[in-house]
């Protein structure tokens, strides 16, 4: 099983979600640290932050939800940024925290 390393505010917005949004995160998660592909509607590369890239995606009553997550080495998951999501495209400012919280963690 790979372990998650979270940047803390992008695991404080997940746990600022409800119950079953957690759930379905944390359950879409397990499946990517025990090595399972996602493929769509559930995850989607996003290769402008990282050639290992994907973002989580999630859709409950409130909203869209992404969670950026990164497969950068053999076992080990980064997860930089969580975000809602509120217009079709990846907003710039999202993938720009994204990519400098990456950093962060690969420092």
């Amino acid at each position: 099983m790979k372990e998650i390393l979270w940047n803390e505010k992008a695991r404080e917005f997940v746990r600022a979600l409800d119950e079953k949004t957690r759930l379905e995160i944390g359950s879409l998660l397990m499946l990517v640290q025990s090595g399972h592909r996602l493929g769509e509607p559930q995850s989607k590369p996003i290769k402008i932050i990282h050639p290992n890239a994907y973002e989580l995606r999630v859709k409950d009553r409130k909203g869209y939800y992404r969670v950026i997550y990164v497969l950068c080495m053999i076992d080990v998951i980064l997860i930089p940024h969580a975000f809602t999501k509120k217009t079709q495209k990846t907003p710039k400012k999202e993938i720009e925290i994204s990519i400098k919280r990456l950093k962060e963690q690969l420092k």
